[in-house]
């Protein structure tokens, strides 16, 4: 260093980023075992937080694939009550009433039969295993898009004849493992001739089993009134579909008649898990705050531990701009090694989790941005204080401290 003619005595030093940074990671270096405690409260609260972000975003997109899949122009119409809680009766040919609303592609039926299902005529009545009996049409599973797991549907010849299609909880709890064998509805003995797929927007076909129409009427007694009147439109025209479906189908007791879209019971789903996310999201800012409060204990008692290391650097011109960003990049440097370490976690997480579930696996780029800013801000706020107090230590003071 070059004295000055006025006795100035030596020039500041000035340390380089490079400089800073080789300084920084020299502290944390010494310290490892505390540091590593340290990082993992970071890590902790970032993997948590992204790996909720992406477990959300992975469900959410299996489920906006399935809503595509199954179809969002899908509406059904149900009997509702009269004035003396009685339910009210459809007209027979509501389906085909529905079928002349001009957007509509498809519309069929299903309806309530009082016919008593039993495994075999060994079983008493009352044991029916809680599966009920239901008329449909032969156009029911192109209509919901359902598919048969074994055997075939109702077929036009079929529909005629005491055959039944079981619903998949329905064959389980009847133990119906294959087509062909037969089980009781009353005193009439019914062939299974398929067993259906699970209907995701229809859980409640799942416990049921189906004979058709004719059949319905001829050995149960079924009056031919429709229970439940399921209809497809254009996407764009469901809503106008939904304003009028009530009226035609039962012209001046539209109240009696209840519509609803299957697809919102799934639509609400998705909000559910948004409401979920974010409480999780909130568990993952506490994890991530009581891991900045680690960073901060830590370099706090950093700077307590090397105040001789201070006064020296002080004494040998370093100036506190310089001690500030010492400190303050080791504080950088030790919640960015937490948050690293935990977006590889969360993201691992969220992969392992998809697929176990069967999802694509989605990790949106803006929570692994989110992540890395949320560790900057935390290291930058830990970080202050220490660094503040450890550039105003006096040069004598930290040199004679023991």
């Amino acid at each position: 260093m070059r004295h000055g003619s006025s006795g100035q005595g030596l020039k500041p030093s000035r340390l380089s980023p490079r400089d800073i940074l080789r300084v920084g990671a020299v502290g944390l270096r010494a310290r490892r075992a505390r540091v590593v405690l340290s990082a993992l409260g970071i890590a902790i609260g970032i993997a948590t937080m992204v790996a909720v972000v992406g477990l959300s975003e992975s469900s959410r997109a299996d489920l906006m694939a399935r809503l595509d899949r199954l179809g969002t122009n899908l509406l059904t119409a149900e009997a509702g009550e009269d004035s003396t809680g009685q339910r009210v009766k459809l007209p027979k040919n509501a389906a085909a009433m529905v079928e002349r609303i001009g957007p509509v592609q498809r519309a069929t039926a299903t309806a309530d039969v009082d016919a008593r299902i039993r495994r075999s005529d060994l079983v008493p009545e009352e044991r029916t295993a809680g599966v009920t009996t239901q008329a449909a049409r032969t156009d029911l599973l192109a209509t919901l898009g359902g598919e048969v797991a074994r055997g075939s549907w109702l077929t036009p010849a079929g529909e005629h004849l005491p055959t039944a299609v079981l619903g998949a909880v329905a064959a389980d709890r009847l133990g119906i493992t294959r087509t062909g064998e037969t089980i009781m509805m009353n005193d009439t003995r019914v062939v299974v001739v398929g067993i259906l797929e699970p209907l995701e927007l229809f859980p409640t076909l799942d416990r049921v089993a189906m004979v058709g129409f004719p059949a319905a009427e001829r050995y149960f007694g079924f009056d031919g009134h429709p229970t439940t009147i399921f209809e497809r439109s254009t996407d764009a025209s469901v809503e106008d579909v939904r304003a009028v479906l009530a009226r035609t189908i039962s012209p001046g007791n539209e109240a009696q008649v209840k519509v609803s879209r299957p697809s919102d019971a799934l639509a609400a789903k998705a909000a559910t898990d948004e409401g979920l996310t974010a409480l999780m999201l909130g568990l993952g800012a506490v994890a991530l705050l009581v891991g900045g409060v680690g960073v901060a204990n830590t370099m706090v008692i950093s700077v307590l531990e090397r105040r001789q290391e201070i006064g020296l650097r002080r004494s040998l011109g370093a100036t506190r701009n310089a001690i500030r960003l010492q400190f303050l990049t080791e504080s950088l440097l030790l919640s960015g090694l937490g948050g690293a370490v935990g977006a590889l976690l969360g993201t691992a997480a969220t992969h392992g989790f998809a697929r176990v579930q069967g999802w694509t696996a989605v990790v949106p780029p803006w929570s692994l941005a989110g992540a890395l800013a949320a560790t900057l801000v935390i290291g930058v706020v830990a970080g202050l204080y220490p660094a503040i107090r450890a550039s105003r230590l006096r040069p004598t003071v930290a040199l004679s401290a023991p």
